[in-house]
């Protein structure tokens, strides 16, 4: 009895190589965006120039806490810009008004100092690792979309995978026969 030898199709290869691929890169995107905040960092999207040349527009900052008293001058710090304001705001602190509880700051963008000082209890932290470019991701993977879209990746892997799974056992058969 003659057993033919068949040839055997890439086709489960490919589909179990794309679907790890498609997994390592969704793990390498949402590593930096998740991993950190078990550290206790806080990750916000820069949306204006007013940190420009330093820190440009579409920066992911990692935000640290820290007690106000330890931030020194030339320091850039995020807080919120103002009494009951969920708008964060990231700058170089100019004088830590210890005494008073507050922050002088400015935008390296900015002519002249802040108008207000930023009050201790607005403070959230100092800038520890800003990655240009990395806050477009972060937001487009933190909304519903990219949510859907995350999601969607992890489907089409695992469909992947699936696939070459049976067009392993078919090719597993036929070699058999």
């Amino acid at each position: 009895m003659d057993k033919k030898k068949t040839k055997k199709r890439p086709v489960a290869a490919v589909c179990s190589s794309l679907g790890t691929v498609l997994l390592i890169v969704l793990v390498a995107v949402c590593l930096p965006l998740t991993v950190p905040r078990v550290f206790g960092y806080q990750l916000y999207t820069v949306v204006s120039g007013s940190m420009e040349p330093a820190i440009p527009v579409g920066s992911l900052l990692y935000i640290q806490s820290d007690r106000p008293e330890n931030i020194k001058q030339d320091d850039v710090i995020a807080f919120y810009g103002g009494h009951d304001s969920t708008a964060v705001i990231t700058h170089r602190v100019m004088e830590n008004r210890e005494f008073m509880g507050e922050f002088i700051t400015k935008g390296d963008a900015n002519e002249k100092e802040d108008m207000e000082p930023v009050s201790y209890d607005n403070f959230i932290g100092r800038v520890r690792l800003t990655i240009p470019g990395a806050g477009k991701a972060a937001q487009a993977f933190s909304d519903t979309s990219g949510k859907i879209a995350a999601a969607s990746v992890i489907m089409l892997a695992v469909i992947l995978h699936g696939a070459a799974w049976k067009l392993k056992g078919r090719e597993d058969r036929d070699e058999n026969r």
